[in-house]
């Protein structure tokens, strides 16, 4: 009886094959994009490639090469990488501490404020009042324009507001509120430890939006270039190979030889493979190690109605 069994369960069917093969097909849709940027970028950018491609073209460092020689290319990614460090542990920090003020069933009003914060979610003063505000509070040309106005996320605090509500037990804060600990010590000793997990997860949301943006240094931050941001610098840089490219295709030969004269081997396209290539794999090698909190944290902290 116990080889029946174990025969049976041994057995390939054709749902098997079915689901494998489906699945296969769908790893390759969602993996192939990003090998097909990878090889675009280490591929001589003079040769186009317009079909369906598994291997590099004439391999070549060049297009990285000419990319990381960008002015002001380290001084760009440091602002990047301390707007990312800053602006995740702020946002992390008291994100985490505003959702645990609306767990507490003895704040005053606490319904009341918590549904204003939820509105926030939907309704915005939109881009010129924004400006207005950052001039008013002088953030303007700072780097805490690409800090403070990011500090606490509604989201993320929703996230989190579920995750204690659900995954920390109550009691233990009442326990250590009658052993005489205050709302700072159960916040810092007891639910920071226990809710890893969810602050993991937004950890991961803040730190790759701080990583990619781009805009907020090109509408706030237009004064001072020693701020500006890595993902700024090679947006322009694509910006100016696309007027080599366009000056390129009507002809005109003045205006392509005034600009970047080097640069005139290198295409939109390599730049664009490059720079993706770039700014990606940074957040690449820090999600291996959050992947395990991101699952627990995104499935308990989730939104029950």
């Amino acid at each position: 009886m116990a080889k029946r069994k174990k025969s049976f369960r041994n057995r390939v069917t054709a749902g098997d094959v079915i689901n494998s093969i489906v699945l296969l097909a769908f790893t390759f849709l969602c993996l192939y994009p990003f090998w097909y940027i990878f090889i675009g970028s280490i591929s001589n950018p003079n040769i186009p490639v317009r079909t369906l491609t598994f291997l590099p073209k004439d391999v070549t460092l060049f297009n990285y090469k000419e990319v990381l020689q960008s002015k002001g290319l380290l001084e760009a990614m440091g602002v990047s990488v301390a707007r990312t460090v800053t602006g995740t542990l702020l946002s992390v920090l008291l994100t985490a501490f505003m959702a645990y003020l609306f767990t507490l069933q003895k704040m005053p009003a606490r319904r009341f404020f918590y549904r204003v914060v939820i509105v926030t979610m939907y309704l915005s003063g939109g881009l010129i009042p924004t400006f207005l505000v950052y001039k008013s509070y002088g953030l303007l040309n700072t780097f805490w324009v690409y800090i403070i106005p990011g500090a606490v996320s509604v989201y993320n605090m929703v996230l989190v507001k579920t995750f204690l509500e659900n995954g920390v037990p109550e009691s233990l804060g009442e326990s250590a509120s009658l052993d005489g600990a205050g709302p700072l010590t159960i916040f810092f000793r007891i639910m920071l430890p226990l809710s890893l997990p969810i602050l993991a997860t937004i950890a991961l949301f803040v730190a790759v939006a701080q990583w990619n943006s781009w805009f907020d240094n090109m509408i706030y931050n237009t004064a001072n270039s020693n701020l500006d941001t890595l993902q700024y610098l090679l947006y322009k840089k694509l910006n100016e190979a696309n007027k080599i490219a366009e000056a390129a295709r009507s002809g005109n030969a003045t205006m392509v030889g005034d600009m970047l004269g080097r640069q005139m081997k290198l295409t939109p396209d390599s730049i664009r493979m490059t720079i993706t290539m770039l700014v990606t794999l940074p957040i690449l090698c820090v999600y291996p190690f959050l992947q395990k909190y991101f699952v627990k944290g995104i499935m308990v902290g989730a939104v029950k109605g």
